[in-house]
């Protein structure tokens, strides 16, 4: 098989899915988390939830203020998250009062 058979087999392939059709009505299920409004909160909003859900941090449970500040600089180092200093420090500030569980580490 010649590579431009491959290429127009695999690009039919992965088009495939477009072209089904459903015929009921779907609904994507609405998930509400309960975001706990406080100082530091608009800084979240702005650096976080540009990325990923609110629920990305609840379901992170309780943790130590170490463990918030870590998960801020891998965003940060890892995913290049455009946050400063200072936001980094009310976004830890933020995290470790509503959702720590009391703990420096």
């Amino acid at each position: 098989m010649t590579i431009i058979k491959k290429i127009i087999l695999t690009t039919l392939l992965a088009a495939t899915p477009m072209m089904a059709q459903v015929k009921e009505k779907i609904e994507v299920p609405y998930v509400a988390f309960p975001v706990k409004m406080g100082k530091g909160f608009e800084t979240v909003q702005a650096n976080c939830l540009m990325c990923h859900s609110f629920g990305y941090i609840i379901n992170q449970g309780r943790q130590s203020r170490a463990f918030w500040k870590g998960k801020i600089q891998k965003m940060i180092v890892h995913f290049k998250a455009p946050i400063t200093d200072k936001d980094a420090k009310i976004i830890e500030n933020y995290l470790f009062t509503h959702y720590g569980n009391g703990k420096e580490k």
